[in-house]
């Protein structure tokens, strides 16, 4: 009898490694400074690629940070390879630079736009794709508008800001203290004007740190809704309910200013894509939980508008 268990525990085991490996993983250095994973799905056909961009600070292609593991970008191109649409995510620059103790601290906004025409633009040149689709997530929704152009066949924003990112720092900042948010106004004003500065609280020295404002002044160029504005491509905005980082209001303003964008709202989806039911604090420590499941509203959402 023990044998026989054992003969078909190994016969489910394999299994549900097969019914698991739906798409094959490689490994793919664009440059120097850019690396990822392509997840191919097993089938004949020519494929979609969906070319995944990370959100904001040091973000790998998991969507992960040193001390925040949620696999959230994974997870998606998992999926999405799952069902049949091919995938490539990759580290974001600062990423190596860390692993190497070499970090450019020179680094801009521009320099992840860059990255990311150098990573469609590799895949075009392939012509071993049937479209190229872009999703940026957070961050990576602006970056992605920017680089997108001309470049690929459509675009998806996975909760990412409509406001300049200096008019986002303020709303945030007065949310949690509205006399803080007065002096969040004044340094942001100047940052936009593109002038640094030394004068602001301490409470916010880890926003405004005279280290990273011209990363900032470089940020704050770019409006969102002026960006999409000019997309002539299928475009999907998305965001959830839940999230804590990039209100509904957000999506809202990216899809008023493009009548042709399709706009999905995830009910109790929260900002690292998984479904929250309880309160703000199982949100916040789900960005360090990489046991949780990624929304399947979200991927049934992107399936759809990408294979119609």
């Amino acid at each position: 009898m023990k044998y026989l268990l054992v003969i078909l525990s190994a016969l489910i085991f394999n299994f549900s490694f097969c019914q698991d490996n739906l798409f094959t993983e490689e490994e793919i250095s664009v440059s120097s400074l850019i690396d990822g994973t392509l997840l191919t799905p097993n089938t004949n056909e020519k494929q979609i690629l969906v070319i995944i961009i990370a959100g904001s600070g040091p973000t790998d292609r998991n969507g992960n940070q040193n001390f925040m593991k949620n696999n959230s970008l994974k997870k998606l191109a998992e999926e999405l390879a799952n069902e049949g649409i091919a995938t490539y995510r990759y580290d974001k620059r600062i990423v190596k630079q860390i692993r190497q103790g070499n970090i450019d601290k020179n680094v801009m906004f521009d320099d992840f736009v860059s990255d990311a025409v150098e990573v469609i633009t590799y895949f075009k040149e392939k012509e071993a794709h049937s479209k190229i689709y872009i999703v940026g997530h957070s961050q990576g929704s602006l970056v992605g508008m920017l680089a997108v152009k001309d470049l690929a066949d459509g675009f998806i924003s996975l909760a990412g800001a409509g406001q300049n990112i200096g008019d986002v720092i303020v709303d945030q900042v007065t949310n949690m203290a509205p006399k803080l948010g007065e002096e969040a106004q004044k340094v942001v004003d100047k940052l936009k004007n593109g002038e640094t500065t030394s004068e602001f609280p301490p409470m916010l020295a880890s926003v405004f740190n005279i280290d990273i404002q011209p990363f900032m002044i470089n940020w704050m160029q770019y409006n969102p809704t002026e960006v999409i504005r000019k997309l002539n491509i299928p475009i999907l905005i998305v965001n959830g309910t839940k999230d804590l980082q990039v209100s509904e209001e957000e999506a809202q303003l990216l899809k008023d200013a493009n009548e042709n964008a399709e706009l999905k709202i995830i009910e109790n989806m929260n900002h690292v894509l998984f479904e929250i039911e309880g309160d703000d604090l199982e949100n916040s420590k789900s960005y360090n939980e990489a046991s949780r499941e990624i929304s399947l509203e979200l991927i049934e959402s992107i399936t759809k508008f990408i294979k119609n």
